[in-house]
């Protein structure tokens, strides 16, 4: 990477948050390592990271919370980290704003990975445009009854409002917006927009569809039992 990405990683086990922040730092990164969320809130607002990663169970401040505080002052991406793959803590952070998550105990050449795929939608290693592969024409405005979207300012309008997307679920969007009336499975989706090259949770698309439905309007996206999700044109 020409500039050495700020990880922000929350964790009160010594023993993971010492072996992960070598990990990731023998990978390039720079780390600010806390052992609880209220520490971790600090440090993200004095050194403002470039991304954070939070486990979900953590002392003072718990992960979910965290990461809605973080929501609340800034899009900077979020990866969850939870110790079952099927708790209910992985929806609740998801709903919260992350962007992803990891379950522990995990490999640490796929926490990079991951945490690298979520930097390419942030634009860290590839502008939001061109990773999207959304509308080539400079200064296109893609315009779906109510709902304008700028692909080249990468804004949205709703009724000439603007509408404040999280950079993954305005990629979400623009994957929609090249097909409308199409319908997208969740498998392509994540292998899209989360840049998954295997099967992965499909919940992180349904939580983000929730998420993207809420701010662009309830019936903008259909369900498409069995098969997916689609935009209406």
């Amino acid at each position: 990477m020409a500039e050495q990405t700020h990880v922000l990683f929350v964790e009160d086990d010594d023993v993971i948050r010492e072996a992960t922040q070598l990990a990731l730092e023998r990978d390039g990164f720079a780390v600010t390592a806390m052992p609880d969320g209220l520490s971790g809130l600090e440090a993200f607002r004095a050194d403002r990271p470039d991304i954070a990663l939070l486990d979900v169970m953590v002392p003072g401040l718990d992960g979910v919370s965290l990461c809605r505080r973080i929501r609340d002052e800034s899009t900077v991406p979020v990866i969850m980290l939870s110790a079952r793959a099927d708790s209910i803590d992985v929806v609740l952070g998801l709903e919260a704003g992350a962007d992803d998550y990891v379950t522990k105990p995990f490999d640490g050449a796929v926490l990079v990975a991951r945490i690298r795929a979520v930097l390419r939608r942030f634009g860290h290693a590839a502008g939001a445009r061109a990773a999207s592969g959304a509308a080539e024409a400079d200064g296109a405005v893609l315009t779906f009854g109510d709902l304008e979207i700028d692909t080249e300012g990468m804004e949205v309008r709703r009724a000439g409002a603007p509408v404040a997307l999280t950079p993954t679920e305005m990629r979400l969007l623009l994957e929609f917006s090249t097909a409308p009336g199409t319908v997208l499975s969740r498998d392509k989706l994540l292998e899209r927009v989360w840049d998954y090259g295997w099967g992965g949770d499909t919940r992180v698309v349904d939580v983000h569809v929730q998420r993207l439905r809420a701010k662009i309007g309830q019936d903008r996206i259909e369900t498409v039992r069995g098969f997916g999700y689609k935009l209406k044109g």
